[in-house]
């Protein structure tokens, strides 16, 4: 069977596999069956049917696949820096829910993020001779975070508040972003979630659920 020829699954069961797969990511015990196999490379030829689409950060350290046990097919990822969103990354985003109906999005930052601290670090008047291609995500994120670190020593926990409320301005702006977003969230085709990935324990915390009526 071609994998698009499958049903799309259901923002709720795409969610719930994601905690499962977290959940054998954190016990060091992943699922049994082949995740990259050539039986599965062949299958997914044809096309592909991911359950979930997910907009992370690029660091090296929060390879979304691995965090959710995920295998070839399952997951369209977009990564970018402190996981921002552009043009582009909307864009990404409506193709993939537009093309293959999934109806999970997540949009996941991450503790000790180096876009966040570079961010925290131009608000407070650091002296980092930044490129003007890391300004503009740098740009991106300092107007969701700059009342935290207004006055304070930055430290880990503002660092954390930070990165939060960063997730909390992408999902806002994705739930927001263009007309095929809005009609699929309004219509109950689709769904934008937060989520906070801990380098530290190696959980994946979900925070910023959409309000049910």
């Amino acid at each position: 069977m071609s994998p698009l020829s499958r049903h799309a699954v259901q923002h709720d069961e795409a969610l719930a596999r994601l905690r499962a797969g977290n959940d054998r990511f954190r016990q060091d015990v992943p699922r049994v069956e082949p995740v990259a196999s050539q039986q599965r490379r062949d299958a997914l030829v044809s096309g592909q049917a991911p359950f979930a689409i997910v907009l992370s950060c690029s660091d090296s350290r929060a390879p979304a696949e691995l965090l959710f046990d995920c295998g070839l097919g399952d997951l369209f990822v977009v990564r970018v820096a402190g996981n921002v969103v552009a043009p582009s990354i909307v864009g990404s985003i409506e193709f993939a829910a537009s093309t293959y109906g999934t109806e999970l999005v997540v949009v996941m930052g991450h503790t000790r993020c180096g876009a966040i601290a570079a961010t925290i670090d131009a608000l407070a008047g650091g002296t980092h001779d930044h490129s003007e291609n890391v300004l503009d995500i740098v740009d991106r994120i300092a107007p969701s975070i700059a009342e935290l670190v207004c006055d304070v020593v930055p430290d880990e926990a503002i660092a954390r508040k930070a990165m939060r409320a960063n997730v909390r301005a992408s999902t806002s702006h994705l739930r927001h972003a263009s007309r095929t977003i809005e009609s699929r969230i309004a219509e109950g085709r689709l769904m934008v979630v937060g989520a906070e990935y801990a380098l530290e324990t190696g959980t994946v915390d979900f925070f910023d659920m959409p309000r049910t009526p």
